[in-house]
């Protein structure tokens, strides 16, 4: 269902955010793309912008905060997995070879998160509701729309994802799609909550990483705007079993996809 009113289950993506430098630069380049609404939030929260869409919450953008004398991390979209208790699962990533980068902390009366890196060293976060369970609107045209792991090491992340954070990570078989690289599923009682694949599929040197994919009506035009705006084409439009997708950078260089979906056909 597009619109959310429960709470995920436990190993799901529930929301995403992203770190820019510029953060005002940062909302309106996606308040003009993808139609949201939003503002910087309260100082309390470091200034942190829930930006809607038709009225319900959709991501996070907030201001990346030099550390220790360091410039400012790279513009990155953040993937949050849902749990029912941050330390328990902080506990279960470092005793499963990961490592928590930040947290676990608590966010106000909204919810307790952590930051962590898998073994690969694909960064995700880890949410724990409160008052706010995550995105109250998914694939619609400026949601999200899917998750999706790059890994490294297949089998490693089935070990981890699956012990840590309770995802079975499994082989999929989609028609239409027999000459493509193998892609797997991302599941959670059984249920698809997201993909993975291997980065042999991408250029030499992409690091693991969790991607974002949101939802259009056209990604063609969405492309070209975006481009009008300041960002790059990483991957321009193409054509695939599941939909059109192409992949890009914002002015600030946060990577992001945008699909159109369809059905595959069956065989």
């Amino acid at each position: 269902m597009p619109v959310v009113t429960t709470p995920y289950t436990p190993g799901t993506p529930c929301w995403v955010d992203l770190a820019a430098p510029d953060q005002q630069a940062a909302i309106d380049f996606y308040k003009d793309l993808l139609e949201w609404q939003g503002e910087k939030g309260p100082e309390e929260f470091g200034g942190y912008a829930v930006m809607m869409l038709d009225d319900k919450a959709v991501s996070g953008i907030m201001a990346a905060v030099p550390m220790d004398g360091n410039p400012p991390p790279p513009t990155t979209w953040t993937t949050y997995i849902a749990t029912d208790d941050a330390d328990a699962a902080a506990a279960r990533v470092g005793a499963n070879g990961g490592k928590v980068l930040f947290g676990p902390m608590t966010v106000g009366t909204v919810g307790r998160m952590f930051i962590a890196a898998d073994p690969a060293g694909a960064v995700f976060g880890v949410w724990q509701k409160l008052d706010f369970f995550g995105a109250q609107i998914v694939n619609e045209p400026g949601a999200v729309i899917w998750n999706e792991l790059n890994t490294s090491d297949i089998p490693g992340a089935k070990a981890f994802y699956q012990a840590a954070l309770g995802i079975e990570i499994k082989l999929m078989e989609m028609p239409g799609a027999e000459n493509m690289p193998e892609y797997y599923g991302l599941e959670v009682g059984g249920k698809p909550v997201g993909g993975a694949q291997s980065l042999a599929n991408h250029p030499e040197g992409t690091p693991p990483h969790w991607a974002v994919y949101f939802a259009v009506d056209d990604v063609d035009s969405t492309v070209d705007a975006a481009v009008r705006a300041g960002g790059s084409v990483l991957v321009p439009p193409m054509d695939t079993p599941v939909g059109k997708m192409g992949a890009l950078t914002d002015p600030q260089g946060g990577a992001f996809w945008l699909i159109k979906p369809q059905m595959p056909e069956s065989s």
